[in-house]
């Protein structure tokens, strides 16, 4: 097995040695520090039937885990709302926060072998950055996931991925993300 201390994930490798000097030509940077470069990556799951079915879920937090390789989060309801029988506290999805290696690795897999999987796919939206350099995917189901076994899954659940990135506009970002192989609609 290889040395954990030594290990650099694929995609991180590709980014150091061709994406980011690609970048420092293309926008004219002048130091290094200045290229945008990825911070972290969020898979957020809303549960909104887990207010009548806790079981439910727990089922995503199973299913996000599996998905990452890191433990989800339970987040709660940050205010009531009357109409969708939500109260404050109430727990009502997951989330994971990927960073350093696990996030690499998650990409990796994720524009690579997820991706594809996805049912009629002819790439992700060019226009879903939020104006700061941030990109968002939203997924129907986790199913795309190698990692889900099929016949296990309690319910076919979306999720949502959101990208952060050190960029300053969205045309860095989007040049950034499309150099470390985001198949982007033409």
């Amino acid at each position: 097995m290889a040395d954990k201390k030594n290990y650099v994930p694929r995609l991180k490798k590709i980014y150091q040695e061709k994406v980011a000097p690609e970048l420092k030509e293309e926008f004219g940077y002048s130091s290094a520090m200045q290229v945008p470069r990825l911070v972290k990556v969020v898979v957020s799951m809303g549960v909104g039937e887990a207010k009548e079915n806790k079981k439910i879920l727990d089922a995503a937090v199973e299913d996000l885990g599996h998905i990452t390789g890191q433990k989800a989060v339970k987040t709660k309801a940050r205010k009531s709302i009357a109409t969708f029988k939500i109260r404050q506290g109430q727990e009502i999805g997951c989330r994971v926060t990927l960073r350093g290696a696990q996030m690499w690795e998650f990409l990796d897999r994720f524009m690579n072998v997820a991706l594809p999987r996805v049912k009629d796919f002819r790439g992700v939206n060019p226009n879903a950055f939020d104006g700061h350099g941030n990109y968002a995917i939203g997924l129907t189901e986790q199913i795309i996931f190698p990692e889900i076994d099929f016949d296990k899954i309690e319910k076919i659940m979306g999720l949502n991925v959101a990208i952060v990135t050190t960029a300053r506009s969205d045309k860095e970002a989007k040049s950034l993300l499309g150099r470390m192989g985001m198949p982007f609609r033409k």
